[in-house]
């Protein structure tokens, strides 16, 4: 019996100004065995060296533009829109796919065609360090059969390791303009009908991103953004749980 047709991935990577970061990015995508890969490239209109570390790599780029944007949730919808392939997944600057292997490793799994694949994300500094597993350096735990009621409580999925069926993908909601990932990946999921847990780390994960530079903006978006989804009331005790979470996991950081 012939095998399933292994599916073709749109890998979208947004940047401004990321002449530090981007090549890092760039280079993990290229690099990966598996080749049924269109990776497109946002540029928000650099003007640090960006765009000339991109033009250096262009050959493996299937697509790229260098415009101003209205922020990062703009240019990922610019990816959508641009997406050909049967899956998007989002690697932005300073982010990296885990290893060169990494899809070939559940490159089996693809061919399942689930509506969504997720896994673990690797922590890393600027100088490309780990700092450890997500699930074991935040307060964060993945779910086995991750489904849209587990993001009550925040961000239990890194948004660098998640995969979805383009055709289910919606736009950025741009009222959320730093928290716009959780609301985005609820929505994959209300939609979804099958998701499978990898059981592999699939990113590596900068930190101090957008999150972390407005990061009251971005708890205050959360809440709206959680309010949306799951009610008034729900949503206060959820933030209740996520603080004493929060400091539980604090506690023991400091031990």
């Amino acid at each position: 019996m012939k095998k399933k047709q292994l599916p073709r991935l749109s890998i979208i990577t947004v940047v401004y100004n990321g002449i530090h970061t981007i090549e890092r990015t760039i280079t993990s995508i290229q690099q990966q065995s598996y080749k049924e890969i269109e990776h497109i490239l946002i540029d928000g209109g650099s003007t640090d060296g960006t765009l000339e570390l991109i033009k250096k790599h262009s050959g493996g780029i299937a697509t790229w533009i260098s415009e101003p944007d209205r922020g990062i949730y703009d240019a990922m919808n610019k990816g959508l829109e641009m997406a050909t392939g049967e899956y998007v997944w989002f690697i932005n600057a300073g982010d990296e796919i885990y290893s060169a292997d990494t899809l070939e490793k559940i490159r089996d799994l693809l061919r399942i065609r689930s509506d969504v694949y997720y896994g673990e994300a690797m922590y890393t500094d600027i100088s490309g360090e780990e700092i450890g597993v997500r699930s074991e350096v935040t307060p964060h735990t993945l779910p086995d059969q991750l489904g849209w009621q587990d993001m009550n409580r925040g961000m239990v999925v890194c948004h660098q390791s998640f995969l979805v069926k383009r055709d289910i993908a919606p736009r950025y909601d741009l009222r959320f303009p730093h928290s716009g990932d959780i609301d985005w990946i609820i929505r994959c999921l209300k939609k979804s009908t099958t998701t499978i847990h990898t059981g592999t780390v699939l990113s590596n994960y900068l930190i101090g991103g957008h999150s972390k530079k407005f990061h009251i903006r971005s708890l205050i978006d959360r809440y709206r953004v959680l309010q949306h989804h799951f009610g008034v009331i729900p949503n206060i005790m959820n933030h209740a749980a996520i603080t004493v979470r929060a400091l539980k996991h604090s506690g023991k950081k400091n031990r």
